[in-house]
């Protein structure tokens, strides 16, 4: 059995990004409203660390943008493979966050609403994921409590369809590396900074719609995965 620190570096090790220095669409200089936006803070009792200039990448930083969607004003959609995250605020406006996205976050499409929201969760892995990767999952059946290194990070959204919890999560991460690429573990995950700031923007009952692969093509383009492991058009 592996103690606790090292199948928590099991779970790190999942969303692990590749060097700094194959970041490369991050520019020389940052604004200071960006290097503020993403800055530590702290917040209900925990400590939340600076995201690194190197994966505050055009993409993954927090930006509103024009968007063509259909959605109405408070809808959030998520791209999953585009990896974004828009929270529609307006006619042709929308707010996009880079996300992470793990496989469970793969393995969902359509619409349902935010169910709950929680800030700080504890963290327990479903009984699919166990199933999955036993080896790294089991030894956390019982949960983890609030707080680093909880892999649901400083805020959670749980997605609900017909009444039902869906276990589809939008949640923050400890791993700033991971945002912008595909990962093993997890389901959609943000910069804390960015899931505190969507948290605070999104009430219970909040519509949600995952769009899938042909969807996604047909609205963003089709992207291709650099060797940095992010996403740049086909």
């Amino acid at each position: 059995m592996h103690d606790r620190r090292t199948l928590l570096r099991g779970l790190a090790a999942t969303a692990l990004a590749l060097p700094l220095a194959g970041c490369t669409d991050v520019p020389a200089t940052l604004p200071v409203a960006v290097t503020r936006r993403y800055g530590p803070l702290e917040d209900g009792g925990f400590r939340i660390a600076a995201v690194p200039h190197a994966y505050l990448t055009s993409r993954n930083q927090r930006v509103t943008v024009a968007y063509t969607g259909p959605e109405p004003a408070g809808t959030i959609v998520v791209d999953p493979h585009a990896r974004v995250l828009y929270l529609v605020t307006g006619p042709e406006r929308a707010l996009r966050y880079g996300v992470a996205v793990g496989w469970e976050g793969r393995n969902f499409a359509g619409e349902g609403v935010i169910g709950r929201k929680a800030a700080w969760p504890p963290w327990r892995p479903t009984p699919n994921m166990i199933r999955q990767n036993p080896e790294l999952y089991a030894p956390y059946a019982a949960g983890l409590p609030p707080g680093p290194p909880n892999p649901l990070g400083a805020r959670a959204l749980y997605l609900y369809r017909a009444g039902r919890d869906t276990y589809y999560r939008i949640h923050g991460t400890q791993e700033a590396g991971a945002v912008g690429k595909a990962t093993v573990a997890g389901c959609i995950r943000l910069f804390n900074q960015d899931a505190i700031d969507l948290h605070d923007r999104v009430p219970v009952g909040a519509r949600v719609r995952v769009r899938g692969a042909d969807e996604s093509a047909r609205l963003e383009g089709r992207f291709a995965e650099g060797s940095d492991g992010y996403l740049r058009p086909a």
